[in-house]
């Protein structure tokens, strides 16, 4: 069940943990427990941050979209 679970919030998710890991050149699982345990210190002000983040990335995947051609605008 916990797996069902794990397999669903990777395919619907916001990828943050892995766009950060890419871009930083480390792997994702841990950035994902970085975000964890700054959640638990933090009482959830980095899940705030997580979800900004998340949000500040489909923003830009919808502004920065690549256009085959001019007619697209």
């Amino acid at each position: 069940m916990i797996d069902n679970i794990r397999h669903y919030f990777e395919r619907n998710g916001f990828h943050v943990s892995s766009r950060l890991a890419d871009r930083m050149g480390i792997r994702a699982i841990n950035v994902r427990l970085f975000f964890i345990y700054v959640t638990f210190f933090t009482v959830g002000l980095s899940f705030g941050f997580y979800l900004t983040m998340a949000f500040l990335f489909k923003l830009k995947d919808k502004m920065y979209t690549k256009r085959s051609s001019v007619f697209d605008l």
